[in-house]
């Protein structure tokens, strides 16, 4: 069974990599004609983020946070970033109150979705593997915990609280660490 789910585990890793978004660095000339892909250093977890459309409600909740230095900090950090289609499952009221008056509880929301150290997709899924039926253990820096399982494929994070969030992209590097999109907002 262990083999069944390393196998699974693996699969699952390159399946990720293989699905994570490309470079789009362009290429340049050399002076003699030739391409020469040149590579851009991504920002930090920040910028990468906020080049994204996909994270907008993200960044501006980072911002409100007051957590967008510590965020572009030296790390690593990883961050399982709920995207704006993550966050819209929040009622209105609840996000308006959090990014405009209760602060507070949203840094400590946030915080919940980082981890210390870069934890790529085949790390993840390899501590999935390791850890058998229980899942994995992930201590956010904000000192909670989540609990990483493969169900049927994906990578699904599970809170304190038994909700639950599956992972979407993988391994979106950024000068301080990696990002991982998932489909809703963790809470601690």
């Amino acid at each position: 069974m262990n083999t069944l789910k390393l196998t699974l585990a693996s699969a699952l890793a390159l399946a990720m990599v293989a699905c994570s978004p490309e470079s789009d660095a362009g290429d340049s000339m050399m002076a003699d004609g030739s391409a020469l892909a040149e590579a851009e250093a991504p920002g930090t977890i920040v910028e990468v983020a906020s080049g994204d459309v996909s994270f907008s409600t993200l960044v501006a909740a980072v911002t409100a946070a007051g957590l967008g230095e510590t965020l572009s900090g030296e790390g690593p950090f990883t961050v399982f970033a709920p995207t704006n289609d993550a966050f819209g499952k929040i009622d209105e009221a609840v996000l308006t109150e959090l990014t405009t008056n209760d602060t507070e509880t949203l840094g400590t929301i946030l915080t919940y979705h980082v981890v210390e150290g870069a934890v790529d997709a085949e790390t993840l899924t390899g501590a999935i593997a390791e850890a058998g039926d229980a899942g994995y253990t992930v201590t956010t820096v904000g000192g909670g915990t989540l609990t990483a399982t493969i169900v049927e494929g994906a990578v699904i994070l599970t809170d304190a609280n038994g909700g639950t969030s599956t992972v979407i992209a993988t391994d979106v590097a950024a000068s301080n660490g990696l990002v991982h999109a998932i489909d809703t907002v963790l809470m601690p």
